[in-house]
């Protein structure tokens, strides 16, 4: 099969699709119930009526033992930044955070700015496969732990995190447990209710809503100081007028999305597996990363030694395949991902990571034509290197303006 005149996109890690019917859902609430849902008359409040019923939709999706543990946010990042810094604000005389050396950037980032701010925080290993060691964790914990803040899977390699293990240990010792679920939800069965959670921070278009809405949720019973200030909307925990349509449209893909979660994690599994076995035997020196541990079922990141990702991203691009060298929240950047910088991957292999995250809109087709491409992108690329020819573990940095700037536009789709 050929698909010259198609995109074959498997970037989902960094945003997909709308749903037609979440689309079809939303569209209402921009020209006919646009009221606010604040106002006392019946067109606002019927509008609050149907936001009602998308935090009810939320919270079944993540398992929540109540909707109004859910708060409406802007995205993944505010949810982060609004948990962190409530429970920083809630526990002024605790200056000690807990966090992982392979966040994102919303957790990462902030927590360096805190370090700044004269916070201390403890940023803990991961091992060549991305795993935590939990003794690690245990001794890092202390009286003066205000939060500990772990993504629920890495959103460059998909590595899963033992979150109940986690929560036990943090609960044990009284101490407020946030995690970062952006990339888990939609994708694996999520049920707060029953592990030791306090807060959990949830994007819409990472699972076929619109960008620009997510949800947070905080426990029952958590002390929780609002992020955001002024009106009293979200039941006083973030003000703001709500971006009624996103959220109405981030309810309709939470519905949509929990029937199917075992389902379409099965059917992109095989996807992903299909994939990695296919480009580990047609192209030569590469490997998964993050292969050996428990992962999300649509995400692989291989590594093509002596490669520059970017490289290979623009010649997929030309050959009408989308994927990532890691975050697009990070593109643009020319550091190696801190990911597999923590996990130890050598440098010959750092810079040659490709991330390709499926979702149940690809076919097997895709696959094997991302396979019929991507060993001639490599062959080619190879052919430019000094490293592929000497072995030498150091490349010279004007080699990926080099390939991209060969690669002219043979075989880019008219």
């Amino acid at each position: 099969m050929t698909m010259n005149n198609m995109d074959v996109y498997f970037d989902n890690n960094a945003t997909t699709k709308v749903l037609p019917e979440v689309a079809a859902a939303m569209l209402p609430f921009y020209t006919e119930h646009y009221g606010n849902p604040s106002s006392i008359h019946r067109f606002g409040s019927a509008v609050g009526q149907k936001i009602a019923d998308a935090r009810a939709q939320v919270a079944a999706l993540i398992g929540a033992a109540d909707p109004i543990e859910v708060i409406f946010t802007s995205c993944g990042t505010e949810g982060d930044n609004a948990a962190i810094r409530g429970m920083l604000e809630a526990r002024p005389d605790k200056r000690h955070i807990v966090t992982t050396q392979v966040e994102h950037s919303a957790v990462l980032g902030l927590c360096q700015h805190l370090e700044k701010k004269g916070y201390r925080v403890t940023w803990l290993s991961v091992n060549q496969d991305g795993a935590l060691d939990l003794d690690e964790l245990g001794s890092a914990l202390t009286d003066d732990t205000a939060v500990v803040s772990i993504m629920w899977a890495n959103n460059e390699t998909g590595v899963i995190f033992p979150i109940e293990k986690i929560g036990a240990m943090t609960r044990a010792k009284g101490i407020p447990f946030h995690v970062d679920a952006v990339q888990a939800a939609g994708k694996i069965p999520l049920k707060v209710s029953d592990l030791p959670i306090d807060l959990l921070t949830i994007s819409g278009h990472k699972f076929h809503a619109p960008k620009g809405v997510g949800a947070l949720y905080v426990r029952r019973g958590i002390t929780f100081s609002p992020f955001m200030i002024g009106g009293h909307q979200e039941h006083n925990r973030r003000a703001g007028t709500e971006n009624v349509a996103s959220i109405i449209g981030l309810g309709k893909a939470a519905e949509t999305a929990l029937p199917r979660i075992a389902a379409d994690g099965a059917y992109v599994k095989q996807l992903r597996d299909r994939l990695e076995t296919l480009l580990l035997d047609s192209c030569p020196e590469s490997r998964v990363n993050g292969g050996g541990e428990n992962r999300l079922p649509n995400t692989s990141n291989i590594s093509f030694r002596y490669l520059e990702g970017e490289s290979i991203l623009v010649l997929l691009d030309q050959r009408g395949i989308c994927a990532s060298t890691g975050s697009a929240c990070t593109a643009g950047s020319s550091e190696p991902s801190h990911v597999l910088r923590a996990m130890g991957v050598p440098a010959d292999w750092l810079q040659g990571a490709v991330r390709f995250s499926l979702s149940r809109f690809n076919s097997e087709a895709e696959v094997n034509y991302v396979n019929e491409i991507m060993p001639s992108i490599v062959q080619r690329l190879q052919g430019l290197s000094a490293l592929g020819q000497l072995g030498s573990p150091q490349r010279p940095q004007a080699e990926t303006s080099v390939a991209v700037a060969t690669a002219g536009t043979a075989g880019a789709r008219g």
